[in-house]
């Protein structure tokens, strides 16, 4: 043990083969790694605030008890041959421009250009999570209820504000046994002539202004028989998006809350033209104009809301009202074409309708509308409109993308107008004419992506002994169809229409048959309509 003790004392001490210079370079990588450390754990911070910020730490997960392995561990390096770890989030526009995506969502380059992924709505695939953070603002995202294509425009605000833009073309093949098919449609969307149409091309807006109010905006091109380009200012309004106590404010140009098929666009209506009452009594464009309007949403267990909206009612979308009609003639009459006088010349518009879920499956919803105001026949002449309506839905508890399905829709229209003596008291007689209509739809979604629908049309208008009007004529409708949508943007469908027009004092009866093929396709994000 001595000698052992003497020969180990003996030995030589290593040597140290690194160099001073070596060791203050080590000395450097630790300290840049202990920075690069305490950046990553300011980082995890950064992220704890935006989720505490988009108020959805109560969606994730506990955190294990304990001390963070991520922010006190240091970061190791990958050995080689091993798989890469999970990235570390990071803003860094330099980073995440160029990292892959995630699956199912659309690839894109750092310029935002598409890289060629296709294109889905499947909520399962496209739908942003509740609460989810930007990769690249930091900033929750906003939730839109639109069926698009893609995700909103972000056109500024950290995605408080968005737009999304969309174009709807919508063309129809038209037959049928009558050369006047324009006088047999009473629609200015439906198939004017034989051949081919072109009569609803939207361009359609609509976004997030700020965080007060919403807006929207619908430009429609059409083509003329003669192949001319008219363009029509459809909707252009702005909303807000809360007020308190249910209630909502809207002004510009809109559709009237009247009814079921007056409030919505060509492209969304179950059949490929208009029902006669609505033609006929609301007019072919239906009843809009630039006015205002407040809801309110009443607080019952139910769906019950109550609707005013006035409008200018002139033109002719006031169809029934200030409408100078055809080269200053309606209804045989010359037309005072006269400006407001006050708020008897202004058109009301008065809603009431309420919803109420019959079952998991089953919704029903009844509504009640006027509207109310002067026309152009004479100096003191009113219109009144009156309709009730019913809207009924079943959908199977096993649906799948929404089929099967069954719906049924019906409205009913009546009309007391008041046809005064023209300009100057011109016309020889007065009269007060009594009309009214409905009309009646079951659509069957039998199969996903396929519905069969069959309407009924009836409407009575009453006869003047001193005018031959076209538009005075009594008639009936029965149409069936059979839609196609290959996805939710595009759609073929196949109708037939068999036409009975009664004969009157002036014109005589008749019957007409037409078919129509009607196609469209929608590029873009188009927001949903109301239900």
């Amino acid at each position: 043990m001595i000698f052992s003790g003497a020969a180990l004392a003996q030995t030589p001490a290593p040597t140290t083969s690194a160099s001073v210079s070596d060791v203050a370079a080590l000395r450097e990588q630790v300290q840049a790694l202990t920075e690069t450390v305490k950046a990553l754990q300011q980082q995890v911070k950064d992220q704890q605030k935006l989720l505490e910020n988009a108020n959805i730490a109560g969606n994730q997960s506990p955190p294990p008890e304990g001390p963070s392995s991520t922010a006190s561990a240091p970061v190791p390096t990958p050995l080689p041959g091993t798989s890469p770890q999970e990235a570390f989030p990071t803003t860094d526009s330099s980073v995440v421009a160029n990292a892959p995506s995630a699956p199912g969502t659309p690839a894109g380059n750092a310029g935002g250009t598409a890289t060629g992924q296709f294109p889905t709505t499947d909520e399962s695939v496209v739908a942003t999570p509740p609460g989810a953070v930007s990769s690249t603002t930091g900033t929750p995202t906003i939730e839109t209820a639109t069926s698009s294509l893609t995700q909103p425009i972000t056109i500024g605000g950290g995605g408080k504000n968005y737009m999304n833009i969309s174009f709807d073309g919508m063309f129809a093949l038209a037959g049928s046994s009558a050369r006047d098919l324009s006088h047999i449609e009473v629609g200015d969307h439906d198939p004017q002539q034989r051949g081919f149409n072109a009569r609803n091309i939207e361009l359609a807006f609509d976004g997030a202004v700020d965080p007060y109010f919403e807006g929207f905006a619908n430009i429609v091109f059409k083509l003329d028989n003669d192949n001319e380009t008219q363009i029509e200012v459809e909707e252009a309004f702005m909303q807000t998006t809360n007020l308190p106590f249910g209630m909502q404010l809207k002004g510009g140009q809109f559709f009237a809350a009247f009814g079921r098929i007056n409030p919505t666009h060509p492209h969304t209506w179950d059949f490929a033209d208009d029902p006669l009452v609505h033609g006929r009594l609301l007019g072919p464009d239906g009843l809009r104009g630039v006015g205002a309007q407040i809801s309110w949403t009443l607080p019952t267990p139910w769906y019950s809301q109550l609707i005013l909206a006035s409008q200018n009612g002139r033109g002719s979308t006031g169809f029934s009202f200030r409408n100078p009609g055809d080269n200053g003639i309606f209804f045989g009459r010359e037309t005072t074409d006269r400006e407001l006088r006050g708020l008897q010349d202004l058109v009301w518009i008065p809603r009431w309708e309420n919803s109420v879920d019959l079952s998991p499956t089953q919704v029903v919803l009844a509504g009640v509308s006027g509207a109310f105001g002067s026309n152009e026949t004479g100096a003191n002449a009113r219109t009144q409109i009156y309709g009730a309506d019913v809207f009924y839905k079943w959908k199977s508890a096993h649906a799948e993308g929404g089929f099967p399905f069954v719906k049924w829709q019906s409205e009913f229209m009546y009309r007391r107008f008041e046809a005064g003596r023209g300009m100057n008291e011109s016309f020889p007689v007065a009269e007060t004419f009594h009309d009214w209509g409905l009309y009646s739809q079951v659509l069957w979604g039998f199969r996903k992506g396929w519905v069969a629908g069959i309407r009924g049309d009836y409407l009575h208008m009453q006869d003047s002994r001193f005018t031959d009007d076209p538009d005075r004529q009594s008639r009936s409708r029965i149409s069936a169809n059979l839609t196609w949508y290959p996805t939710e943007f595009s759609k073929l469908r196949l109708q037939y229409n068999h036409d009975f027009l009664e004969s009157n004092f002036f014109l005589s009866a008749r019957d007409v048959d037409s078919v129509f093929l009607q196609f469209e396709f929608i590029l873009g994000a188009h927001g949903a309509h109301k239900f």
